[in-house]
């Protein structure tokens, strides 16, 4: 008679450690054949397939559901992943979807190539909106897409009254928090049915992996999303799962050291000669602050700022001079960065106020004095001679 494979990996009761464990799998084993047959429906509250995790998947999404005061959370590959699931999770065609103008651009790419084309109709609002965007609503309205800050040029949404005005029309509410994190702004809580955060970013802190969440108090829409989870093959990775469980633990210290100095690097271009402006909602000097100190707290990392040079030649030079800010996108990880978007980006833009050239900077763990003096001389070689 031929022998079961032995079961690698057996449970271990009676070992304890502070790094949480890697559980990989794609199979996943089943006691009898009663187990099997019925595991469908253990796949909101067990385990069936890899695709829909295991118990180190489960693990961060516990963590994360109690850091965004929610009762459930479903992990993506990506933060875009949980953007486009949450869509293809709820929306048919006929529906129609509203999604902030400043909202993050491969969701409106999302939505305009391939929502659109499944007969969603997508139409963007004013980021500055509040309780008018009642106004917008229709009858067969289904979801509304907010950021706040937006990715970019960080308009600061009022989220208590679009949230009203939703509730008022029965309308569900869907907010990329990844700049603010849950340590910023806890959408849930404050009323939001639907949190999406890029795990990438704050939770994993590091630069090194792809990840994205999915948090709400609804068990009738978290069943709806671990189900798209388990239909689109949305697995995610447990090493990547174990690196934000390890990142998590260092998130609130690094959090409140990069939202400090990204404040004084704010200060520090606010009073520049050679910055126009400074969009960056904790600084008092910013157009959204008031909304910010209403609802959030701590700050945030990423800010930009319009240089009063434009021309390709001096905006070259800039980035030719940085030497502590490295080129690349994203945020959260422990090295500044710094990106550009030309003003043409801007102006395709339905509702955007900001006219010119936007530099994005992504503030690390570096000393701020490394990183203020980085900027300055950057600043001081782009206008060494005209073009």
């Amino acid at each position: 008679m031929t022998e079961k494979a032995p079961i690698v990996g057996p449970r271990m009761n009676d070992f304890r450690s502070l790094s949480p464990a890697v559980w990989r799998a794609s199979t996943v084993l089943f006691d009898n054949i009663a187990d099997f047959t019925s595991r469908k429906e253990r796949v909101y509250d067990g385990y069936t397939y890899g695709v829909t995790g295991t118990p180190t998947t489960r693990a961060l999404e516990e963590r994360i559901a109690q850091l965004e005061g929610a009762r459930f959370c479903v992990t993506a590959p990506s933060g875009q992943a949980a953007l486009c699931q949450v869509g293809l999770a709820l929306l048919s065609a006929g529906d129609h979807v509203l999604i902030a103008d400043s909202a993050y651009g491969p969701l409106r790419t999302f939505a305009q190539d391939y929502l659109q084309r499944f007969g969603v109709q997508c139409e963007t609002y004013d980021p500055c909106a509040g309780a008018e965007i009642a106004q917008l609503i229709q009858p067969h309205t289904k979801l509304i897409f907010m950021e706040s800050p937006g990715s970019l040029t960080m308009e600061m949404q009022d989220i208590p009254a679009i949230v009203q005005a939703a509730k008022a029309a029965g309308v569900l509410t869907v907010l990329d928090n990844s700049w603010a994190s849950p340590l910023g702004f806890q959408g849930v809580v404050a009323g939001v049915d639907i949190v999406v955060e890029a795990a990438s970013k704050w939770f994993g802190g590091h630069s090194d992996l792809l990840l994205g969440s999915i948090a709400t108090d609804s068990r009738a829409l978290y069943e709806k999303f671990r189900t798209a989870q388990s239909v689109l093959g949305q697995a995610v990775s447990p090493d990547d799962c174990f690196l934000a469980l390890r990142g998590l633990d260092t998130f609130a210290l690094r959090y409140t050291h990069q939202c400090a100095s990204a404040l004084a690097v704010a200060e520090l271009l606010a009073c520049h000669a050679s910055v126009t402006s400074v969009l960056f909602p904790p600084h008092p000097g910013d157009h959204g602050h008031a909304r910010w100190a209403a609802s959030f707290q701590g700050g945030g990392s990423v800010l930009s700022f319009v240089p009063a040079f434009q021309s390709g030649a001096q905006m070259h030079r800039f980035f030719e001079a940085l030497q502590v800010f490295q080129i690349g996108a994203s945020w959260g990880g422990v090295h500044s960065l710094a990106a550009y978007y030309p003003g043409t980006e801007q102006a395709k833009r339905k509702h955007c106020q900001v006219i010119g050239g936007i530099v994005r900077l992504a503030i690390g763990l570096e000393p701020v004095e490394k990183l203020a003096l980085d900027l300055k001389q950057a600043l001081q070689n782009a206008i060494l001679r005209t073009d």
